[in-house]
């Protein structure tokens, strides 16, 4: 794993007791809001400062899905600070290009910790999906 990652993986996860995406944001001071935003699943912008996550408001909050959405953009929140990122649903965690990359492992890892897998460890991907709702390239990154 990306020690970087790692590193402010760990560091929220002291701080806030959570892997919750939305926790961590509140603890690092981003805020998120809930928006129409058509087929766009989440966006990470930076204005005035301030770091703002937006999430489709077609995704149910306490869906697998809204996580998901949430730890990507989070991902690009402390990551990549200055850039203004969009999650398009279904294409971003096949996208190749090297922040999308790093903000879906940065999801991956912070979702799918090492006691997670040991807990799923006589699961498939399929079946691990299945129960986690999450979709299975976020599995394959995390297992790579």
């Amino acid at each position: 794993m990306d020690h970087k990652i790692f590193r402010l993986i760990r560091y929220y996860e002291r701080l806030t007791g959570s892997r919750d995406p939305v926790k961590i944001a509140q603890a690092a001071d981003i805020r998120i809001v809930i928006l129409p935003l058509g087929k766009i699943a989440g966006n990470y912008k930076l204005i005035n400062r301030k770091r703002w996550i937006f999430i489709n408001d077609n995704i149910p909050v306490d869906s697998p899905l809204f996580e998901v959405v949430a730890a990507h953009e989070l991902g690009h929140a402390l990551l990549h600070r200055k850039e203004n990122c969009a999650f398009i649903k279904n294409k971003t965690l096949l996208l190749t290009s090297g922040i999308e990359q790093e903000a879906n492992k940065f999801a991956a890892y912070l979702l799918i910790s090492d006691d997670m897998l040991q807990s799923y460890s006589g699961y498939t991907q399929s079946q691990f999906c299945t129960c986690t709702g999450y979709p299975k390239e976020l599995i394959e990154l995390r297992m790579k």
